[in-house]
């Protein structure tokens, strides 16, 4: 039986590496307090040289990041953008702030991410109707990439630009290419959740060094080159500041340790509770997870919400697969193509699936009290299940 920890076990805390007191301590030493400084130019550069992107644009957040994209693509008024429908709201938000129309696109069952089937009707059908989206934003799902060859060869098809979600995977792969660096845009997020933190934070990459000038022009509330404030055009104040940038910089020496740590804890978990019911997120062929969060389908004729609140007892954090966009009051009304026909695999995964405590900094003895409530919240739910059917 394992220990009952000292304290509450989060789903993804923040994990310092402690070398973010030095570079902050320069900021203020060197007095680069402002939005602008050294550590961003140093940041951008080092996360394109790791991704071999052409460059990059710190952010304040990925949506902002979303935001730009779709901004320097035109995205306006009366269009429409495909996206991926298993994610966080914040992928679509963007959508709605150009005052354009998403159209949700559902999961495939092996990725978990958007169907390249459920794409390639959406598009034949926009095409018939003369339609087509500005831009498809695909998203790499809790560490896992999206099947990128067969999307991008649907949406060269039809010239569609595409904005990758990389939120959730940042050190993930697909084929050997970094997830973020496939389509014409990439996302990434270093909220205080993800697999490195600037504490509050995104970055934007693209393939054509156009697209990324005019990103940081808008990013810095499109000021236009003049001897004075000058504004020609609608901007945003969206740059991250120096000291966030800073942590970044620390943060991303232990990028490829915390990649490891994600994915020996995953490893763990699967060979700890796939035979007891549990079914986990699958690595298929020419993929490699970054494993940002362990996500399982909970087993047969258990309730996800019931695992959850029966977890919560112990503190133990652990949450429900994201709710399907197409399902959210916030977008109804929106377009939704689904894998097959009458099969919805995004909304199958949010009704059977649950997020497990993945941080880095988790030790070893508070894993094993985590897997032993998972496996107890199923003899218990199962136990609840069979009262209920007595009762009827």
């Amino acid at each position: 039986m394992a220990v009952l920890p000292k304290r509450k076990i989060l789903l993804s805390p923040p994990h310092m590496s402690g070398k973010e007191e030095n570079y902050i301590a320069e900021a203020f030493q060197t007095n680069w307090i402002a939005p602008v400084g050294p550590h961003i130019d140093a940041f951008e550069e080092e996360m394109s040289l790791y991704l071999k992107a052409p460059g990059a644009v710190a952010v304040s957040s990925g949506t902002a990041a979303i935001h730009l994209a779709l901004d320097v693509l035109g995205v306006k008024a009366g269009d429409t953008v495909f996206c991926s429908s298993l994610t966080f709201v914040a992928s679509a938000n963007p959508i709605l702030y150009q005052g354009a129309e998403p159209v949700f696109i559902d999961s495939e069952p092996e990725s978990w991410n958007m169907s390249p089937q459920a794409l390639k009707r959406a598009m034949e059908q926009a095409d018939k109707n003369n339609r087509l989206p500005k831009a498809v934003i695909v998203v790499h799902l809790y560490g896992q990439s999206a099947k990128m060859e067969e999307i991008m060869q649907i949406c060269q098809s039809y010239e569609i630009p595409v904005i990758e979600d990389a939120a959730e995977s940042l050190g993930a792969g697909y084929k050997g290419i970094p997830t973020g660096t496939i389509g014409d845009f990439g996302i990434y997020s270093f909220n205080g959740n993800k697999i490195i933190t600037t504490s509050g934070g995104g970055m934007l990459t693209a393939k054509k060094k156009k697209h990324l000038e005019k990103a940081k022009f808008l990013a810095q509330q499109a000021k236009d080159p003049a001897a004075y404030y000058q504004h020609s055009r609608k901007g945003y104040n969206y740059r991250m500041s120096n000291v966030l940038a800073g942590i970044g910089r620390a943060q991303l020496l232990v990028l490829e340790e915390r990649v490891e740590q994600k994915r020996f804890l995953f490893k763990r978990y699967k060979e700890a509770l796939e035979g007891r019911g549990y079914s986990f997120m699958n690595e298929y062929e020419g993929s490699y997870s970054c494993r940002w969060l362990t996500t399982a389908q909970v087993p047969y004729k258990t309730a996800p919400s019931e695992i959850v609140s029966y977890l919560e007892k112990f503190d133990i954090e652990t949450r429900r697969i994201w709710k399907p966009l197409h399902m959210q009051p916030l977008f109804a009304g929106c377009s939704y193509y689904s894998h097959i026909p009458h099969n919805n695999t995004s909304e199958m995964l949010f009704h059977t699936g649950i997020c497990i405590p993945s941080g880095t900094n988790l030790t070893g003895e508070e894993q094993l009290f985590v897997i032993e409530k998972l496996e107890e919240a199923v003899k218990a739910n199962n136990v609840r299940v069979s009262e209920i059917s007595n009762l009827k």
